[in-house]
């Protein structure tokens, strides 16, 4: 057990202490930790030793953990501990630690000792604020903690028991469990090698402190004080922190196992994990560059196990003895088995990309790691460059690689024996041409955005293996830049970004994608907007923000149709939701992630979830609806992705204009502008043109006699396939101009181009053209596998291209396409009824 170190004099000045606690400002920012989940700011209180540092979040106005963490006015977390990591490590794993769950506004946050024998933090709410209940929680550090202690109060003020749920909240939850009556949390994703451990003490909390048990309620007579303490530690490991709460505790001291883990040749092999067993309880230690690894345990017997993908296994039973000895493990796990990719563009240069692993049978179907990460996301692995290594165990798996829907894929089936690698060497050709268009995503997430844990790098890596070639960032209520993560990457010539946020909330406010903003950094949110009810404030702040300007892009996220634009007050009756909203924004989110609906002629779908039915809007029905009401904004096809494996990136984009297709090039002006004239694509992965004789594309406004000419192209990669082209006059599906390869095989091709006419087209009144593009007898399974994309259907369609027959201007023609402007309130069965009776009069 290390010594407390004490106070000593150089050079006739006074040596701070190691552990200090001090407040964030504007000068001393740099003195903050980083990090995944860093988040302090201005007004924060740093806490700190040699070992480790901490964020105790300041009692500033909306002070929040990453939104959204929590929404609404009860998200608001001062006073809470915000980040913990080894000391200059920049490792933060930590969203949020809540000690028993507090939330909301506090009497103060100060430091009691900023420097001494220990450091503090206290976060305190007064009887008088808080309902007669007086709260305390104070953050406590010594010279050689590697972790904080934090020591809950309660004092009873009434005259009535209280009696509550005392469960600390903590974000993020990867792997975890129970090891020695300590709870321990992994990182979310392993490779980052960084565990939490929280063990309960009894007594006054000090060292040597029994652990018990996490008490779960605590009960107060009228008067009463109770105190409750636990250990917060954080390791390179959960078994790294784990020890450290258990040299903490046990007075008598505790063993250590020193491990060593080596692969060919006796490298180190800090890929491996080693689970460490005591009776049926379990904890995980990570090895070092060293291939190294050290964990104190109390004496007794531990069955280890060392595992790394690809390599044969270790195991070994061992006796950890006192706190003198070492009990060492060597594990020789030998050479790595797997893949050697080598991809590239038609060019020679390496290429992101992302590979798919299926197993072939008796082999079963790897997975490579957590949903979050690109680097081994359940069985993809999405990369930022061509050459890369996955290790697997032998077997034989079949390997698809792709590089979004615009390349060719490559299909390659391997054998791996035991300690032996299988080159994957491919040229995946551009095939689809797209001059003069961009491939973007204006809607996704990495862990700023509070809600998920998927890495900034993670999805930046994701959005390239997709070929995304333009996306903003749009994190939940932050104003953020991904321009630092795509440098770091080397991805600056594949992909192009512009700061932006999504400004989110609940209730009827919508949530709101908005790009460029300003960043202001170390201030809440990084200086974005608060978020309000009604969507047309938003709409004017996010317009004004730091100044207006013409250039800003603004649409509605997932939109509630009928409510913005229909039944505000959800009473059933329409009532022009709010009036104006239509003006003030660019566009909507027409697609967000599901299988498309343009075709299906109906305001409504029936959508299973957990067992239960629910009634959901058909977004793309009801804004067909409202093109004929006159409304001027334009569709958007996002994947709002907040994981890189299922919820990721690719199964929807938006191809925009461009006068370049060179992403290092692009002018986030340029596609601004053409995205708010509606010259805009969306597609799940065919390329469609649509113009017409005069050269009028998609947003554009013509004026012709009587008869448009419609030149209609699809163009697809070598894994997607289409079937069927529908043209839509303002919103209507004529028989007409309905071409399938079944009734018109002669217009289909079998290459990449799928279809390439000219469609003569007579029209009675003012009209909007909208051509679809549909693969009815496809999926996208080739290029997403088991993931949830997969069973969507190839699907594209353009924003409208508006014809004015009689020069008079356009004059939308009110036509609610069969069926009443759609309201709140419908039963799942008053839906079914409908829909079933709308079935029956169109056959």
């Amino acid at each position: 057990m290390r010594a407390i170190l004490s106070t000593i004099f150089l050079t006739g000045a006074l040596a701070l202490p190691a552990q200090q606690a001090f407040e964030i400002g504007p000068k001393n920012t740099g003195d903050l930790p980083g990090g995944k989940e860093a988040d302090g700011i201005i007004g924060d209180f740093v806490l700190r030793n040699d070992v480790v540092e901490a964020v105790v979040s300041g009692d500033r106005p909306l002070r929040r953990a990453n939104m959204s963490t929590f929404y609404g006015a009860g998200g608001l977390t001062p006073g809470c501990l915000f980040d913990l990591t080894l000391r200059g490590k920049n490792n933060d794993q930590l969203t949020i630690f809540g000690p028993h769950g507090q939330r909301g506004d506090v009497t103060h946050v100060r430091i009691t000792e900023p420097a001494g024998v220990t450091a503090a933090i206290e976060t305190f709410l007064s009887a008088a604020s808080n309902g007669g209940l007086e709260k305390r929680h104070e953050y406590r550090i010594d010279s050689i903690m590697q972790g904080v202690l934090i020591t809950t109060t309660y004092h009873n003020q009434t005259k009535q028991e209280r009696k509550g749920s005392i469960d600390d909240y903590v974000k993020p939850v990867g792997r975890g469990g129970v090891f020695k009556n300590i709870r321990w949390v992994d990182a979310v994703d392993p490779a980052d090698k960084c565990g939490y451990a929280i063990g309960w003490l009894g007594g006054d909390g000090g060292r040597g402190s029994k652990l018990i048990p996490p008490p779960r309620v605590v009960t107060l007579k009228p008067g009463e004080k109770k105190t409750y303490t636990r250990y917060f530690a954080v390791g390179s490991s959960p078994a790294d922190a784990v020890g450290e709460v258990l040299s903490y505790s046990l007075v008598a001291g505790t063993g250590t196992l020193l491990g060593t883990v080596t692969g060919k040749d006796g490298q180190p092999a800090p890929g491996a994990v080693a689970t460490i067993k005591s009776g049926e309880q379990s904890v995980l230690a990570y090895p070092n560059a060293k291939g190294e690894f050290a964990v104190h345990l109390p004496p007794g017997d531990y069955k280890v196990e060392i595992a790394e993908r690809g390599r044969a296994s270790f195991q070994v039973t061992v006796t950890v003895k006192d706190d003198v000895n070492v009990t060492r493990v060597n594990a020789k796990l030998g050479p790595s088995a797997g893949v050697v990719f080598k991809i590239t563009g038609e060019d020679g240069a390496d290429i992101p990309c992302k590979a798919q692993f299926i197993g072939v049978d008796p082999t079963k179907t790897p997975r490579l790691g957590p949903q979050n990460r690109a680097h081994g996301c359940v069985d993809q692995w999405h990369s930022e460059r061509g050459d890369f290594f996955v290790p697997l165990d032998p077997g034989k798996y079949k390997i698809i690689v792709t590089r979004g829907p615009e390349h060719s894929h490559h299909e390659q089936e391997v054998e791996i024996k035991a300690g032996a690698t299988a080159t994957v060497e491919a040229t995946l050709k551009r095939l689809v041409k797209t001059p003069g268009w961009v491939s973007t995503d204006f809607h996704n997430h990495s862990t700023p955005s509070g809600d998920n844990q998927c890495g900034t790098d993670d999805r930046i890596i994701n959005l390239a293996a997709e070929h995304i070639e333009f996306a903003p960032a749009t994190e939940h209520n932050r104003i953020y830049d991904w321009a630092p993560h795509i440098k770091k990457l080397g991805l600056t010539n594949v992909l192009s970004t512009i700061i932006g946020m999504e400004l989110t909330g609940a209730g009827a406010g919508s949530h709101f994608n908005c790009f460029p903003l300003t960043p202001k950094a170390f201030t809440q949110d990084h200086g974005a907007p608060v978020h309000h009810n009604d969507p047309r404030l938003n709409a004017i702040i996010l317009r004004d923000w730091d100044g207006p300007r013409a250039d800003r892009w603004l649409h509605i996220d997932h939109p509630d149709m009928i409510e913005k634009f229909i039944d505000r007050n959800a009473d059933g009756l329409p009532d022009g939701g709010f009036a104006g909203l239509e003006n003030m924004i660019d566009g909507i989110e027409t697609q967000n992630y599901s299988a498309s609906q343009v075709l299906s002629g109906v305001p409504w779908r029936i959508q299973k979830r957990g067992g239960r039915e629910y009634v959901r809007q058909n977004w793309e029905f009801i804004w067909l609806q409202m093109l004929n009401r006159g409304h001027g904004y334009h569709a958007v096809a996002v994947c709002d992705a907040h994981s890189v494996y299922g919820n990721g990136v690719g199964g929807w984009r938006t191809y925009v204009k461009s006068s370049t297709d060179n992403p290092a090039k692009i002018d986030w002006r340029e596609i601004s502008r053409n995205a708010k004239a509606g010259r805009m694509i969306l597609s799940t992965g065919p390329f469609l043109e649509v113009s017409t004789q005069d050269g009028t594309i998609a947003g554009g406004y013509t004026r012709l006699n009587g008869e448009v000419v419609l030149h209609v192209r699809v163009q697809c990669t070598d894994w997607i396939d289409i079937d069927r082209v529908q043209v839509l006059i303002n919103g209507r599906q004529y028989p007409a101009l309905n071409f399938t390869r079944a009734t018109h095989k002669d217009l289909f091709g079998d290459g990449v181009v799928k279809f390439d006419r000219k469609l003569r087209i007579p029209l009675s009144e003012d009209s909007h053209i909208i051509v679809v593009a549909h693969g009815e007898n496809h999926d996208l399974k080739t290029g997403f596998g088991t993931s949830a994309q997969a069973p969507i259907k190839p699907c594209a369609y353009n924003n409208p291209i508006f014809v004015d027959i009689d020069g008079n201007g356009f004059q939308p023609n009110g036509d609610n396409l069969g069926w009443p402007l759609p309201v709140k309130g419908l039963s799942v069965e008053a839906v079914k009824a409908k829909l079933d009776s709308w079935k029956k009069s169109s056959k």
